[in-house]
């Protein structure tokens, strides 16, 4: 499967997909959504891709949507919104991914590009990153998931300052709000979001996957619902080989599959060697 307008690679079970307009910023064009469009649903499908890394290209992660690309030409109402709602199909399969996805923000994430980095797991941000939802600016509202994603993640009432103002925030005011997992150097920005992957590449993918699918409905459910989710969830895990090797070793007295503490020291013996 080639591309024009973003690139894809798969290495030791990490997806890499990045926004390949870098001379646009990243905006989102036709020819990008329609590539973005027909790459997730292979992503979800491919078994062996365990976690993904979101970037952009060049120095912005996404300024959001193109205007000049897709304002092009005048519709009627109802076709206008017809071929939006056809641009934004795949993004709910991307928001609900059964696989960890992990934004490296290299730098300016504007309006759907700010959205999409909102749909991620894990923020992880360039020191030089800008987030906005910028929508407010050219007499737009938000799109690609911002009425849904940004009130869960800041709160209703921070959610609305950021939409309302369409003011641009830095890396630190995105960590303090709670969007951003860390904040790197631009120069290590992507060794620190592959650092992470590999965790990832270790985790029970398909647990990983549930506890995605269904924390996403927590905010609409009510706890009779999310209950039920639980159970058949758990009965589901209970069954699988990665649930049978690791009670497996935990009667062994061995180490866990997946140990995240664990992980943490390691790294730390290995920074005070170097």
């Amino acid at each position: 499967m080639s591309f024009s307008a973003i690139d894809y690679k798969v290495q030791d079970g990490i997806g890499i997909l990045t926004l390949n307009r870098p001379e646009q910023l990243n905006a989102l064009d036709i020819p990008m959504r329609t590539e973005l469009g027909k790459i997730v649903p292979e992503i979800a499908r491919d078994e062996s891709v365990k976690v993904l890394i979101f970037t952009g290209a060049g120095r912005a992660f996404s300024a959001g949507g193109d205007l000049k690309a897709l304002s092009e030409g005048k519709r009627p109402m109802v076709a206008g919104r017809e071929r939006i709602r056809k641009l934004h199909m795949w993004f709910p399969q991307f928001v609900n991914l059964e696989k960890p996805v992990i934004a490296a923000v290299n730098g300016p994430a504007f309006g759907a590009g700010f959205n999409m980095a909102l749909a991620c797991d894990f923020i992880l941000a360039s020191s030089k990153a800008r987030f906005s939802q910028v929508f407010e600016r050219n007499g737009l509202v938000p799109d690609l998931g911002g009425y849904f994603l940004l009130p869960r993640i800041v709160g209703l009432q921070k959610a609305k300052n950021l939409a309302l103002s369409a003011r641009i925030i830095s890396a630190d005011e995105a960590m303090e709000l709670g969007i951003l997992y860390a904040i790197h150097e631009p120069d290590t920005l992507m060794d620190a979001a592959f650092a992470l992957a590999r965790r990832l590449v270790k985790a029970p993918t398909a647990a990983i996957g549930l506890t995605k699918t269904i924390m996403n409905q927590a905010f609409h459910l009510d706890q009779r619902a999310m209950v039920d989710l639980e159970v058949l969830a758990q009965t589901m895990m209970k069954n699988t080989d990665y649930h049978r090797e690791a009670v497996a070793r935990f009667l062994r007295k061995e180490g866990h599959l997946y140990d995240w503490n664990k992980m943490d020291e390691e790294e730390a013996e290995a920074a005070a060697a170097e």
